[in-house]
């Protein structure tokens, strides 16, 4: 087991998380259920799944769930990709927000290769 808030990683996606939600308080309310709910929930899934991640009982199990949050993390880059096409998003903060989800993602990346690296090697 590891202590996830201690994780760079996850200090990183709940920030962003709460950089999302705050960012989508002045997305049109016509959007509420739409590209906001879908943009907060993916958003949320990725420090999520990296804490549940860290309770698991093996490093085995750990890595799929830091697959699973890559995988959100990619979600999310396509809705901030559809959000700013769709014009709730502007360009700033859509540069703004790509630009931190894709250092997410390369942190995930790496984290999960020093899982895998820990697995084979025991």
């Amino acid at each position: 087991m590891h202590n996830f808030k201690e994780l760079n990683v996850w200090i990183e996606a709940k920030d962003f998380s709460v950089f999302i939600y705050k960012m989508t308080q002045s997305f049109p309310k016509s959007e509420q259920y739409g590209i906001t709910s879908q943009l907060n929930r993916a958003t949320v899934s990725i420090p999520s799944n990296i804490a549940e991640g860290a309770g698991r009982s093996s490093t085995k199990e750990f890595s799929r769930f830091i697959t699973i949050a890559i995988g959100s993390a990619y979600e999310v880059e396509t809705q901030l990709i559809i959000a700013l096409e769709i014009g709730v998003l502007s360009k700033e903060d859509f540069e703004k927000s790509n630009s931190k989800i894709i250092k997410i993602q390369k942190m995930l990346f790496n984290f999960n290769r020093h899982l895998k690296n820990k697995i084979s090697s025991t």
